[in-house]
């Protein structure tokens, strides 16, 4: 099974994730920021990812620590349940329609660190989450996963369905991403011979 427990603390946050890959989808999420909360457990629903996450952060200060590093721990923690990464697909990409809005992600887990994310988000909260932070969870997620991470909106209307299309295509593209292919089991999907 390919699982993985990390946990963090600084003097900003103290997150422990406990992450099994080929799960069911089953998932125990606190954050203390109910619309995060909602994203993730979506996340894990969609990825088929069973997930127990739980944050404490400094959210007496801003919601940036908790949100970035949860992208951080999680992205770590795909990382070290991938291991090697032998036999996966090593990348995957899903358009995701939400009603009127339609999302798009995409995942490499190459080794390298880069994030693209376009919300079209132009509030300052949507729930009780800063919006500006969906883009600091994506970049948080990359650097922990040494992953490019891009997500973006094409189009919509509903700012909680940009942002949720956003989470359900990004989740469906790591589910591609990790789907382990028979025929390439014991082959690293890279010409250089390292990931």
């Amino acid at each position: 099974m390919r699982r993985a427990r990390i946990e963090r603390k600084t003097q900003e946050t103290a997150i422990r994730v406990v992450l099994n890959i080929d799960g069911r989808g089953q998932y125990k999420v606190s954050t203390g920021i109910r619309f995060f909360d909602h994203m993730l457990e979506l996340f894990a629903r969609h990825g088929g990812f069973d997930l127990e996450l739980r944050a404490q952060g400094d959210l007496d200060v801003d919601q940036h620590h908790t949100v970035e590093d949860v992208g951080i721990v999680l992205g770590e923690a795909f990382h070290k349940a991938l291991g090697s990464k032998r036999g996966v697909l090593r990348a995957g990409y899903f358009v995701m329609p939400m009603d009127e809005t339609l999302g798009l992600a995409a995942v490499d887990f190459g080794g390298r660190a880069s994030s693209v994310v376009d919300t079209k988000v132009r509030q300052r909260l949507v729930g009780d989450l800063q919006a500006e932070l969906v883009y600091d969870f994506f970049e948080g997620f990359a650097r922990g996963a040494r992953a490019n991470v891009h997500a973006r909106v094409l189009y919509g209307r509903s700012n909680h369905h940009k942002i949720e299309s956003l989470f359900k295509a990004f989740a469906r593209a790591l589910r591609a991403a990790c789907w382990r292919d028979r025929r390439m089991a014991r082959l690293l999907p890279s010409t250089k011979g390292l990931l």
